[in-house]
């Protein structure tokens, strides 16, 4: 998306994914999906810092840390009052509601929150029946209209990406394909998207976009050369590197000849090369994912990981805080992108196998720029 695979210098690369992720901050400032109000309008005057609280996943997944992180220097060149919150877990939807609780409590201007799961949607609009300008990043919530704008990942689009580069490297062979998944007592947005996005970029045709498991077991993928294919299962990770270890070896013990492991993100596509190196399956396996992060990338560079899709939580966060500083001095809101239901922060394919006529960027160029620092 970001640069062409045709061989171009690393400079130009770099440029071309800067200019994407600086229009983006743009768009940002100045769309106008609510009106340019004066301070008396809504804004704010005073002195007084603007509340703005961050409500992550969990911490033990550093692509959260890097969003915090973005944050914090948002907020350092602002007149913000940030204060941090995170899931004990990825799926702790207690602990975020405790949060926002706290955030309504403590008169804040706005929430951002990665949601934990479907019981945060009724917390969020307590929010903002409360006043605060709640605005989601990286996971929408279903509804998409629970929260007053998404800033996150085109997740479909993003797993679009890796599908059609596994069905590149397929060449025509058959595809035994385990599907690690995030989650398997719940239903997120992030989930059936990034799944449902590689299976149709393999060119395999998938029932309910918004379900994971319910396509046919067995047929024709017809992206690149096309040919066979057979899903073994789906099995959830928690998003986690010790889940996505305990997913493979599910899967393997089910079918021990995969040949294509798709993964919800680069933790859990960790955890499941390591189940395929304990079996002495490693080599000839296609491995793909979803992140980005500066250890994803270096996992790509050395082979563990074939291909993944890099996306920026640090400008998530960045243009979150700056959000609801100009909502608050300004009255300013911001709009969703053309055609879609939030705003969408971009993506681009990591490789350092190109596929000629599939836009991506090397891992020399995603290094300097994983995650949007």
């Amino acid at each position: 998306m970001l640069s062409s695979t045709t061989p171009r210098s690393r400079k130009t690369k770099l440029m071309a994914v800067g200019a994407m992720l600086t229009l983006g901050a743009l768009g940002l400032t100045a769309c106008g999906g609510g009106s340019t109000a004066s301070p008396a309008a809504g804004g704010s005057t005073s002195g007084a810092k603007i509340g703005v609280s961050l409500i992550v996943k969990t911490t033990t997944n550093p692509y959260f840390v890097a969003m915090e992180d973005g944050a914090k220097k948002a907020a350092d060149g602002g007149n913000i009052d940030l204060k941090l919150a995170a899931g004990k877990s990825d799926g702790d939807e207690d602990t975020q509601v405790q949060a926002i609780e706290n955030a309504i409590s403590s008169g804040d201007k706005g929430i951002l929150i990665t949601p934990n799961g479907p019981a945060v949607v009724d917390a969020i609009k307590k929010a903002r029946d409360a006043g605060l300008y709640v605005i989601a990043l990286d996971t929408p919530p279903d509804p998409a209209s629970a929260v007053d704008i998404t800033f996150a990942t085109d997740n479909f689009a993003a797993g679009k990406q890796i599908g059609q580069w596994t069905a590149a490297q397929l060449d025509g062979k058959k595809a035994t394909i385990a599907l690690v998944d995030l989650f398997s007592d719940k239903v997120v947005s992030v989930d059936y998207n990034r799944d449902q996005g590689f299976l149709t970029g393999l060119g395999i045709d998938t029932k309910d976009k918004t379900k994971n498991g319910d396509e046919d077991k067995t047929g024709k993928y017809t992206g690149g050369k096309g040919g066979d294919y057979e899903i073994v299962g789906n099995q959830a990770s928690q998003g986690a590197e010790d889940g996505g270890r305990t997913a493979m070896e599910t899967l393997l013990s089910k079918n021990p000849d995969i040949n294509v492991v798709y993964t919800i993100n680069e933790p859990a596509a960790a955890g499941a090369y390591e189940a395929l190196k304990a079996a002495g399956k490693e080599k000839g396996v296609l491995v793909v994912s979803i992140d980005g992060g500066c250890t994803g990338v270096n996992n790509v560079k050395s082979g563990i990981i074939g291909a993944t899709a890099q996306q920026y939580p640090v400008k998530m966060a960045q243009m979150g805080v700056q959000a609801i500083q100009d909502l608050a001095t300004t009255g300013r809101k911001p709009s969703v992108s053309a055609g879609l239901d939030f705003f969408n922060t971009g993506s681009a394919l990591v490789t350092d196998q190109a596929v000629t006529g599939l836009q991506s960027i090397d891992t020399t160029a995603a290094s300097q720029i994983c995650w949007g620092k």
